[in-house]
This record gives C-alpha cells, sequence and structure tokens, in this order.
C-alpha cells in the first residue's frame, strides 16, 4: 500500500526513516479490531493464575543471575550488562539454512524490495557464538529496530538510503564493506555468494574493542523494551473473553510470498515452532544450520505497518515512527488484537491491548513479524 500522503512526509522527516488472522480469521492490514469502550472493567494483565505464589521467580537459581530484557529468562549479570547485537539475515531459499538462528533471543521479519524476506536476530551472549548468518545488507528500518535495544548493528553493505543514518554519531554497526571491520567476518567458500557471508562471535568482540565501542549499555534506550508476565502466572489472554481468538496455525504466506512461512503451536511446550517454503515446491522446519533445532517462539507479534517505494527498484520505507497501525499479539495457542506506537529513533516499539493497556509478553524469545498494510494472513 503505498501512503503517499502522511507517510511520505513522515519519511522524509526522518531521511528514509498489517494483518489478520479464523474456524479461520483473515483481516487485512487496515483492518481494526475489537471495538472496546473505556469505560468499564479492564482485563487483569494475567491469566487465571494471577493470585498464584510467585517467589520461585524472585530467586534465581544461582548467585550473579538476573532476568534478560529480552526473554524474561533468568541469565548471567554480565549478558545482561553487555550490549546485544542485531544482525542483517538473508531468508531467500538460497540462503537456508542459516547458522546460529535459533539462539536469537528476538527476531524480526520484513520485506525489502522485491518482497523478498529478510530477517534481523537480536543476540544476547554472543561472543562465543562460532558462527553466525548468513548476513546481508541493511535497510533503514532495521537500524530504527535495531536501535531500540542499543544493539551493534552487524551488517554487509546496503544502499545509499542508509549512509545518513549510518553517519549519526550514535550509529555503531560492524560492516563487511570496511575493510577496517574486516576481522568480524570470514566467508564460506563451500556455499555461493552472496549467501556465505558470516560473522563470529569473538571476531565481533575484536572489532567493538578497536573501535572503542562501549559494550554496557549508552543510555539511549527506555529502561525496559518489553514487559513480561511472571512466569508463574503467565498471561494466557483468557482474561479478554471472546476477544481472545483461538490460533494454532498462523499463516504469514501472504505477508511473506516467497517464503511463506507459517507457524504451529505445540501444546506440551507452549511454543509456536517455525516453518517455510524450501525448495522445489515443498516446505517443512525452519532449522538452524547450526544447531540443527527447528525455530521456535513463545510469542508472535504481528505488526501492521505503512509504507512507500523509494525507487523504481522498489527498495522501501517503512513507517517505523507510528502511533496509528495496529497488529495481533499470539502467545499460548490464543490471538489478541493490539494497537503499536514508536515515538523516537531510540524508543521502544510498544503494543496496547484494545483497553489501552501496554501488553505483558510470557517469559521467552519473541518472533516480530512486520507486515505491509495492504497484505494479510490467516489463523485459526
Amino acid at each position: 500500500m503505498k501512503k503517499t500522503g502522511m507517510w511520505l512526509a513522515v519519511a522524509i522527516s526522518l531521511l528514509l526513516c498489517a494483518c489478520g488472522g479464523s474456524g479461520k480469521t483473515e483481516l487485512s492490514g487496515t483492518d481494526a479490531g475489537p471495538e472496546h469502550s473505556p469505560v468499564g472493567t479492564v482485563p487483569e494483565p494475567n491469566g487465571p493464575d494471577a493470585s498464584a505464589d510467585i517467589s520461585a521467580d524472585e530467586a534465581p537459581p544461582r548467585e550473579g543471575m538476573v532476568r534478560s530484557r529480552l526473554t524474561n529468562e533468568w541469565v548471567d549479570e554480565e549478558t545482561a550488562n553487555t550490549r546485544p547485537i542485531a544482525v542483517i539475515i538473508p531468508n531467500e531459499i538460497g540462503a537456508v539454512p542459516q547458522y546460529n538462528l535459533s539462539e536469537a533471543s528476538v527476531v524480526y521479519e520484513a520485506c525489502v524490495e522485491k518482497r523478498i524476506s529478510r530477517l534481523m536476530a537480536v543476540y544476547e551472549n554472543w561472543e562465543d557464538l562460532e558462527i553466525i548468518g548468513n548476513i546481508r545488507s541493511l535497510r533503514t528500518y532495521y537500524a530504527y529496530w535495531a536501535f531500540e535495544w542499543d544493539a551493534f548493528l552487524v551488517h554487509s553493505g546496503g544502499p545509499y538510503f542508509i549512509d545518513d543514518l549510518i553517519a549519526q554519531p550514535t550509529t555503531q554497526n560492524i560492516n563487511d564493506h570496511t575493510g577496517a571491520d574486516a576481522a568480524a567476518f570470514l566467508r564460506d567458500d563451500s556455499r555461493p555468494m552472496p549467501h556465505n557471508l558470516y560473522a563470529t562471535g569473538q571476531g565481533l568482540l575484536e572489532v567493538i574493542n578497536k573501535k572503542g565501542y562501549s559494550l554496557t549499555d549508552r543510555g539511549l534506550t527506555d529502561g525496559d523494551h518489553f514487559l513480561f508476565a511472571s512466569p508463574s502466572s503467565p498471561n494466557t489472554l483468557t482474561q479478554y473473553g471472546d476477544d481472545a481468538k483461538n490460533a494454532v496455525y498462523i499463516d504469514m504466506s501472504g505477508c511473506y510470498p516467497l517464503t511463506r512461512c507459517y507457524f504451529e503451536y505445540n501444546e506440551s511446550d507452549g511454543l509456536y515452532y517455525r516453518s517455510q517454503y524450501l525448495s522445489g515446491g515443498t516446505d517443512g522446519p525452519h532449522i538452524d544450520g547450526a544447531t540443527g533445532r527447528q525455530l521456535t517462539f513463545k510469542n508472535i507479534l504481528v505488526q501492521n505497518i505503512v509504507y512507500d517505494e523509494l525507487n523504481d527498484e522498489g527498495y522501501l520505507a517503512l513507517g517505523c515512527h507510528d502511533n496509528t497501525m495496529d497488529g495481533w499479539y499470539f502467545t499460548n495457542g490464543r490471538g489478541i488484537h493490539v494497537n503499536w506506537e514508536k515515538k523516537s529513533d531510540y524508543g521502544a516499539t510498544r503494543f496496547y491491548d484494545d483497553y489501552g493497556n501496554e501488553i505483558l509478553l510470557n517469559t521467552g524469545k519473541t518472533m516480530i513479524c512486520v507486515v505491509l498494510a495492504d497484505t494479510n494472513f490467516t489463523f485459526r
């Protein structure tokens, strides 16, 4: 959907800077969710276990551990205090498999030109990863999402549209196209270019230290990004009654026409398992080439977004800074309509239910499907 009025003005001012799902639910990116009056009883943020004893959540399993701000899982304090990396990862057929993608705490997916799907994986505890990627070029909108975590941007070049953003003094990136950053990367000659570029954790650490980048938080972002429910009192979404829809199968093929990914809910472990188109007309589990594990997520956020095409080649500008768009939140086999806003470059994208409450995610990894506002997806 080309939004040539409001969004074009936003795109210029920002230097270039959904979808729904019934028995099968299908919503276009511009469909509104259920209407609610702000007057009356607001749902409790947690599910029916809200009165459960949460003492087990208050004590770490061992001394020196704290809650991750990306997943709410227990991590070593050193990990929590080290800035994450945000890696731009291709997802077309020739790029699969990717390596150590299952180790990422938060994964974004969005389209680039020609509706090719590209990922941005946000990692904590990345220093000891022996291979990360593969790695491709940056677009401006991925940078704005990386900024929310004060993450080091890891990429392989990009179109000239990114130049002004990369030149900002607060942007800290590691770029394969910069000779000074070469120590962070390696090429695998057994795979054809351009899908054979990878990073190593120790190589990234070497370049970060050489550049004098701070490994600790710079105070540019919001103190909290996601809000999390207590693990002993998870957000079941049952407090929303009929507004919470069954969502055990989420089909995103209408939004990502090349990879045609989908998610299947596994009740035994409470996770969504990701599959996508592989090759030869077949689809199957999205497997990490390094770990052999299928990608799984506790939370799935769908973020509808306005966009414009910047040139005849189809390069996109996405309206990352907005407060007018909506989406969906899925967890524990159910989903609710949400609205989102992002107020500044380093401010978090925040998601709210239809009563105006910021949603509580459940402890675990999160997939954020950013989808163009004239596409659609289904769930059931």
